[in-house]
């Protein structure tokens, strides 16, 4: 009973922490254990996905245009923004840095948002809803594309924190400290096997967590909870893109 209670704790704190999805309460708990909830940040993720996934069907039975829209404020509703905060953040720095690490973590550690985390907050949006209607005008939206999308991205998280050193200290390196190396390759076997099945398209989604990690090991230096947030926001985006463009290139490429 101690073994489910803890499992079902730790499933909550990781729904609390990522999403604003209404749970039990669990306020008594320390930085150590909330960085234990890592594995399941990829379970969360589908819960995410399932969630965007339900508003967008409801309300594409009025219009495609009307589905894309409930399923961008759904997205942004059920994850607080707090990966465009990230990611705002980091579009700052790296505009402003100059290639300064001192510079870049002082801008990122500023709650202002300038210039670039404007643009990046303007972009982002507007991308996925682009993304999400041309997913529903081309019928490629069913239950699985959004759940593996977020459950990727989410992974993704969990693999940076692991993978990269701590620009400092934070909830990045928090994280970091309770990751298993194992049940990260675990996590990805299991999705990619579902993908291969449900989402064949999806199955690039490994490269393009590895870009992103390429990008923070060797322009950023490292990672931060920011980074982590922001590379959720990127590889989401990237992840939908290769969805709706799979089929045009398949065409293509068989037509050759």
């Amino acid at each position: 009973m101690n073994a489910i209670h803890g499992t079902m704790r730790s499933l909550i704190l990781a729904i609390q922490f990522l999403t604003r999805l209404p749970t039990p309460q669990v306020e008594d708990y320390s930085k150590q254990e909330l960085s234990s909830t890592s594995p399941w940040f990829p379970v969360v993720g589908i819960i995410v996905g399932l969630f965007v996934t339900t508003w967008i069907t409801i309300s594409t039975f009025i219009d495609p245009w009307l589905g894309a829209l409930f399923g961008l404020i759904a997205w942004t509703w059920v994850t607080g923004a707090l990966h465009l905060d990230g990611l705002a953040d980091l579009t700052d720095a790296l505009g402003a840095a100059h290639r300064d690490p001192q510079r870049f973590l002082q801008v990122m550690r500023d709650p202002h948002i300038g210039t670039f985390g404007v643009v990046a907050l303007t972009i982002t949006p507007i991308s996925k809803l682009v993304l999400l209607y041309v997913l529903i005008a081309h019928h490629q939206l069913n239950w699985f594309v959004l759940p593996l999308v977020c459950a990727w991205s989410r992974l993704g998280a969990v693999t940076w924190s692991a993978w990269l050193p701590s620009l400092h200290q934070g909830s990045g390196e928090s994280f970091a400290w309770k990751t298993n190396n194992t049940l990260i390759i675990i996590s990805a076997l299991i999705l990619l096997a579902v993908c291969a099945l449900m989402a064949p398209s999806l199955c690039v989604a490994p490269l393009v967590l590895a870009l992103w990690w390429a990008f923070l090991r060797y322009r950023v230096g490292g990672m931060t909870g920011d980074c982590l947030g922001a590379g959720i926001e990127v590889s989401e985006i990237g992840l939908l893109l290769i969805t709706v463009s799979a089929p045009v290139i398949i065409r293509a490429w068989t037509s050759m």
